[in-house]
């Protein structure tokens, strides 16, 4: 029988990035783009280059559904959610304090990204509570690099 710490290393296949955003200003329309550098600051282009532990949000697209009909809506999109990248296929919160590749760079899953207050407004009423424990992850840029639309998102071997 596998141990507890072998259990948590294994993901069933690697993950896909399916969408990248930047927000060029705040209340803006989000960007919607194919690629883009990832710097220490996170992406290159986003309004709030900052290094450290929310350089870079993530949200998983099996979460949309969940957060739809908490929302009461019949669909959400990744550019209502203020995320900078969208993937799927591997379980983001599996991965909390653990190294990720997207593309050739290196994240560091930080910890759980809480949405804002805007969520109320953009989702509904009840639209914040809606994405709680849905609202994505945010990283540390372990490893600056470039990521495209379609690259895997795979933990870094041990």
């Amino acid at each position: 029988m596998k141990s507890l710490k072998d259990l948590m290393k294994n993901h069933a296949q690697a993950g896909t990035l399916d969408w990248i955003g930047l927000r060029p200003a705040r209340k803006e329309t989000m960007q919607v783009v194919q690629s883009a550098e990832i710097n220490e600051a996170g992406l290159i282009g986003d309004r709030h280059p900052s290094p450290g532990k929310r350089a870079v949000t993530l949200i998983q697209a099996e979460h949309f559904p969940v957060i739809a009909a908490l929302s009461q809506l019949e669909d959400v999109t990744p550019d209502l959610l203020r995320r900078n990248l969208v993937v799927s296929g591997i379980n983001l919160s599996a991965l909390r304090h653990h190294e990720i590749t997207v593309g050739n760079a290196v994240l560091l899953i930080a910890g759980p990204c809480a949405p804002c207050s805007r969520m109320e407004s953009i989702l509904g009423h009840g639209g914040y509570n809606a994405m709680r424990g849905h609202g994505g992850w945010c990283a540390e840029v372990v490893t600056p690099g470039h990521v495209t639309r379609g690259d895997a998102v795979a933990p870094v071997s041990q």
